[in-house]
């Protein structure tokens, strides 16, 4: 991490939390537009990059999601259980590589071609997580298992093959709401993939 350039001075960092991610607390001077220099202090989560996919098929005109209880969606008054994209953390693989092995994990497809469609920061204003997405064709040969999802990492995941038009009216009616997801079924929208 950069501690200086012409526009931040790092002053000091102090860690707050080291448990699933890292949580640390920044003291550091802006240069403002103005010229002068003000100092602030903010927290960043660290969790690592990520990437996720979503599956699609052409011929049957659906997509593959899943479902997945969220703690922070509970106590900000969700039910938990969301409608999204499969993803996951890096943890140090390229992620082409990655997400090949976290697609089969949580949807139980084999995946031999995937692309890379962008890279976007999902949360910039406190998490450092930047998130590849990808996309790729299933169809049923590849579905080598259930999916679901690894035990040990306190994974329950259900696995949902919905109609494409469905997932979009499902943006609007609110019953897709998390955010890689929604931009996923838009780049396959625009793109007129489906």
């Amino acid at each position: 991490m950069p501690s200086e350039n012409a526009h931040i001075r790092i002053i000091g960092s102090t860690p707050l939390s080291a448990d699933w991610g890292k949580l640390t607390k920044y003291t550091f001077d802006l240069r403002r537009r103005d010229g002068e220099w003000q100092r602030q202090s903010r927290e960043v989560y660290d969790r690592g990059n990520g990437a996720t996919i979503l599956l699609y098929n052409r011929r049957k005109g659906s997509v593959i999601l899943t479902r997945q209880f969220r703690l922070p969606l509970f106590v900000n008054q969700h039910s938990g259980f969301l409608l999204e994209a499969a993803a996951g953390l890096l943890d140090e693989l390229a992620p082409e590589e990655r997400i090949k092995q976290e697609a089969e994990e949580e949807t139980g497809y084999r995946l031999e071609q995937v692309e890379k469609v962008f890279t976007a920061w999902m949360s910039p204003g406190s998490v450092s997580e930047k998130l590849h997405f990808f996309i790729a064709e299933y169809d049923d040969g590849r579905r080598i298992s259930d999916g679901g999802g690894l035990v040990e990492e306190g994974e329950d995941i259900e696995v949902v093959e919905m109609d494409f038009a469905t997932a979009l009216a499902a943006i609007r009616s609110g019953e897709i709401a998390d955010g890689k997801t929604i931009m996923l079924l838009q780049h396959l929208a625009l793109e007129k993939l489906m």
